[in-house]
């Protein structure tokens, strides 16, 4: 099989554009291995398909070329939304703003391009927009923020032996809640149903350091977050970790963790080394995810008339989930998160505002 230049560079744009069919896509590649002169045999096993799905596609290629790659025309009324049409809305949804609302609808978009509904929301749909979605997020502006991510993924993926890594934070500030008026239980066909608004008892704070290897989980309640309660539990935990093993502990850069006291608890055992991710960068800290677990499964929607009775209820919620603790399996390498926050600056570089 020869390939003139155009077609070569033709097979080569669809087999590379993001917004191409996969199965057109599919269709380049087995093309174009077929042009090294590789047998069908060779590029199913290489590009990963069948060999007569290989043979179909070498064939239709020699009889019409490019045309061949394309899909038969499908039985069914004629289309009646045209191209032109279809890229106006895609290009108004990314580039315009309604002039009475922060992002488009189904219906204003529908109003302006004078389509239907419908038509926008399968539009939408097959050029997986979203325009009623946002989500948030910060890029950390820590100068040693490569280093700080090397540091903590390499205990993640290849713990030192002898030692135990530890996610340690705080979740501070958990409030005792209770409902102004009884909560009523879910029914057959009613979900449960409780007020909008609740009366505050207190609220205590919650220091946890999440065993990396096993998903084991050492707590400690206090009522204030200060250093002090920090120290604590630094104590708590050189009393339950074994003396013969080294202690690693991952943490955030908040205060508390870096004054003077702990500086000075630190420095009287050696056999502490303290990690810290980089600053506006949380989701790097495996702690984080287990207080999410702790959140939904218990706090969200807890019942609470005094501080004694959630504080109660976190020991207990903390005790079963060390009788079957579920460590979080980390699988991303250092250089993989660098270089997919390095795509994601490119994306943004040129966003604007």
């Amino acid at each position: 099989m020869i390939l003139t230049d155009d077609e070569r560079e033709t097979l080569l744009r669809w087999s590379r554009r993001a917004k191409s069919s996969q199965a057109l896509a599919l269709r380049c590649r087995i093309v174009l291995a077929c042009a090294t002169g590789a047998t069908n045999k060779q590029v199913a096993a290489d590009v990963g398909v069948s060999l007569p799905t290989v043979g179909k596609w070498r064939s239709r290629f020699v009889a019409r070329r490019l045309e061949g790659l394309v899909d038969e025309p499908r039985p069914g009324a004629p289309r009646t939304i045209t191209d032109a049409q279809v890229e106006a809305v895609v290009v108004a949804t990314l580039e315009e703003t309604p002039t009475n609302a922060t992002h488009w609808s189904r219906a204003s978009m529908a109003k302006r391009s004078g389509l239907s509904k419908s038509t926008v929301g399968r539009i939408w749909k097959a050029f997986r927009l979203k325009p009623h979605l946002t989500e948030t997020f910060k890029l950390s502006s820590d100068p040693q923020f490569i280093e700080k991510v090397r540091d903590v993924v390499g205990l993640y993926l290849d713990p030192p032996e002898r030692a135990l890594v530890l996610c340690v934070d705080e979740k501070s500030q958990v409030q005792a809640l209770d409902r102004s008026q009884p909560v009523l239980p879910m029914l057959a066909g009613m979900p449960e149903r409780r007020t909008h608004d609740y009366l505050r008892h207190g609220v205590t704070s919650l220091f946890a350091a999440l065993d990396v290897a096993t998903g084991q989980v050492i707590g400690s309640l206090h009522r204030r977050h200060r250093s002090t309660e920090f120290r604590r539990f630094l104590t708590k935990l050189d009393k339950e970790v074994p003396e013969d093993l080294e202690v690693h502990l991952i943490c955030d850069n908040y205060a508390t963790h870096k004054t003077d006291t702990i500086g000075r608890w630190l420095a009287t055992h050696p056999r502490f080394h303290v990690h810290f991710v980089p600053t506006s960068s949380s989701w790097l800290n495996q702690v984080e995810r287990w207080f999410a677990e702790l959140t939904t499964k218990l706090l969200q929607r807890g019942v609470h008339t005094s501080v004694p009775a959630l504080e109660a209820d976190i020991r207990a919620w903390i005790a079963t989930w060390n009788q079957d603790p579920r460590p979080f399996v980390w699988s991303k390498t250092a250089d993989e998160i660098l270089s997919s926050l390095a795509r994601y600056c490119q994306r943004i570089s040129g966003a604007g505002h």
